[in-house]
């Protein structure tokens, strides 16, 4: 097992990897950008270090600064959280070079599984079902067309680096298919320097459920269960649950079985997510693979009582899988909330700002709160806005949901606006409660009224 990781993130997400090593008696060092110097990260960790301004390019994506943090406190591993360069393959093949253990997969594997395209044509050969689209990646806008024609509008261009809702385009209308087509490209090319593209069929009010898998160097795959991430805003998750009420017993055996076989077929180790579109036929198909912990791991968490985090580190360490599948028993319902720093009555603008007062809804059995913020914490304007993630498990659907609206209402924050009450809406809106949404569910049915 390692001595020491460092961590190369900011956020909740440091501070639940400081606080998983803590437990596993690892001692933990904190990257951090001149505006996160007083971050409750870098106050946890063992060690702290500067890695440049505030600019994510300059600070925590900045690879060599990193790496040469971790050289200089002499960490064995690095743990890249999510976002930034979690799933950078550069960086994983940096660590290697330099004899750091990058906590996630082989560079190799994350080149594999990030471009969208090449992911597809290994699912194909895995026998996983995949969304009809383009064979490989689009050459030029005349090719576009032929696609689309073939397959019937609308369809989807999609990046093949892309991800975090960057370089996609639902496109309705031949006429608009080049601007969407070059656009997305532009937007892809800046976020990921990267700008090919592949098309997809449009699935029409389908369910965005993803799969939690963990895999080991010695072959050994296993799942924990699904995710309902269908309420999203601009292809930004805003509400998860698990499991998702959507499916039958058959369908999540086979949707799980199908992650399980995505995973063997990549060769994966670690703990990654097999993302899936399920229609209203009951049909599901494969759209991508996260090679990195998920936001909303907290949820399967819950009902399977694996520390996802634990188990993730442990395998980097070399040693194999705690669990095997039969030890996997899913048990009540769990629901995330992410509370944002933003105002939803003006466009979901970031609300960074000093926070004068806070309660947080952290007491009563099954509520859980992952955070990074305290009172007296100033929010810089330079990074994502989620401040926190209110997590509620019940023996029941029914259950988790009335946690979870006690918990929001006990959870109080002063000197910001926040999204807490449009989770509220979300919460309480009729169709939520009856399970009956999708991925349109919040524009079509909270954002629209």
């Amino acid at each position: 097992m390692f001595d020491k990781i460092l961590v190369a993130n900011r956020g909740e997400i440091a501070v639940r990897i400081i606080r998983a090593c803590r437990e596993m008696g690892i001692k933990t060092v904190a990257v951090f950008s001149e505006p996160d110097r007083e971050a409750l990260h870098t106050q946890l960790a063992d060690e702290a270090v500067c890695i440049g301004p505030a600019r994510a390019t300059d600070s925590y994506i900045n690879m060599t600064n990193i790496i040469s943090a971790a050289v200089e406190t002499k960490a064995q591993a690095i743990h890249p959280g999510f976002g930034f360069l979690s799933e950078n393959s550069t960086f994983a093949a940096m660590c290697k070079e330099c004899n750091i253990k990058f906590i996630g997969p082989e560079a190799s594997v994350i080149d594999a599984l990030g471009n969208k395209a090449n992911a597809r044509e290994m699912m194909i050969r895995a026998g996983v079902p995949v969304i009809p689209g383009s064979d490989g990646v689009i050459k030029d806008i005349e090719e576009a067309y032929a696609v689309a024609d073939k397959l019937g509008y609308p369809v989807m261009v999609k990046a093949s680096a892309g991800g975090g809702g960057k370089g996609i385009r639902i496109v309705r209308r031949k006429e608009d298919l080049e601007t969407a087509f070059e656009s997305a490209k532009s937007e892809t090319k800046a976020a990921f320097g990267d700008d090919q593209m592949y098309m997809e069929k449009v699935i029409e009010h389908a369910r965005h459920i993803e799969v939690q898998i963990l895999g080991d160097r010695f072959g050994n795959v296993i799942h924990l269960g699904e995710r309902d991430c269908s309420l999203q805003r601009r292809n930004q998750k805003v509400l998860e649950e698990a499991p998702s009420p959507a499916l039958s017993q058959e369908t999540r055996e086979k949707m799980c079985h199908s992650a399980v076989l995505a995973a063997k077929a990549a060769g994966y180790e670690s703990a990654g997510t097999i993302e899936f579109l399920y229609d209203r036929s009951g049909a599901y198909y494969f759209m991508e693979m996260n090679t990195r912990i998920q936001v909303e791991h907290p949820i399967t968490e819950m009902i399977t009582g694996v520390d996802i985090m634990k188990e993730q580190i442990r395998i980097a360490a070399g040693e194999p899988l705690s669990y095997q599948q039969s030890d996997i028993h899913i048990q009540g319902h769990a629901i995330e909330c992410r509370i944002n720093a933003e105002n939803p009555s003006k466009g979901f603008a970031p609300c960074p700002g000093l926070i004068d007062y806070l309660m947080l809804p952290s007491g009563g059995l099954g509520v859980r709160v992952d955070t990074a913020v305290y009172e007296g914490y100033e929010i810089p304007p330079y990074y994502d806005s989620m401040i926190a993630k209110v997590i509620a498990y019940g023996k029941d659907r029914k259950e988790a949901i009335a946690k979870m609206n006690r918990a929001l209402y006990e959870f109080i924050i002063q000197g910001i606006d926040t999204n807490i009450a449009f989770q509220n809406e979300i919460l309480n809106h009729p169709d939520y409660r009856k399970g009956e949404f999708d991925t349109t569910f919040l524009e079509e049915k909270i954002l629209a009224e």
